[in-house]
């Protein structure tokens, strides 16, 4: 593939003309001393240079600008990619939030079934230990009332020897 190269200014020399043959001094420059025509040579070199400048910026100023206009809507297109993919990063760590908070509800939601059946077993334990209590209660109760109807017994039968037992008569 090849480049066009810049065109040449007018007036500029590219080569050698066909009229001037080897020996010939070449337009402009002289064989007297440098310093004769010196300031005719500015001026004509700072025209040159002028011509030179608008070709050149007229040639390379249209690519140069739609270059920059290019790189101007290359940045804005990134700088709305970056924030839409900091929007879609947002999201993603929403949606891994979500995940976090569904595996914590699911954990506090088997803890709660933990929590309802140990409620349920203490009371049942609760139900069997004032069943208990009660049973207890009533069966102190029937060994006192049993022991009492016993030391009664015992108290009529020693009564009873007592007063089946002989007793000397009083002699009167």
């Amino acid at each position: 593939m090849s480049v066009p190269g810049p065109a040449s200014p007018v007036g500029a020399l590219t080569r050698p003309p066909d009229s001037l043959e080897a020996g010939e001094p070449t337009p402009g420059l002289s064989d007297t001393s440098p310093d004769e025509g010196l300031i005719e040579d500015l001026t004509v070199e700072d025209k040159a240079v002028e011509q030179l400048a608008e070709g050149l910026l007229s040639h390379y100023l249209p690519d140069l600008q739609r270059s920059k206009q290019a790189l101007q809507e290359l940045t804005q297109n990134q700088v709305v990619l970056l924030d839409t993919l900091e929007q879609e990063i947002s999201k993603f760590k929403e949606c891994h939030s979500m995940l976090d908070i569904n595996a914590l509800f699911a954990e506090a939601k088997h803890y709660h079934a933990k929590l309802v059946n140990i409620r349920k077993e203490m009371l049942m334990l609760h139900e069997k230990t004032s069943k208990l209590k009660k049973r207890a209660l009533k069966l102190q109760q029937k060994r006192q009332k049993e022991e009492l109807e016993r030391e009664q017994q015992r108290e009529k039968e020693f009564e009873r020897e007592k007063q089946l037992t002989a007793r000397p008569a009083k002699r009167t």
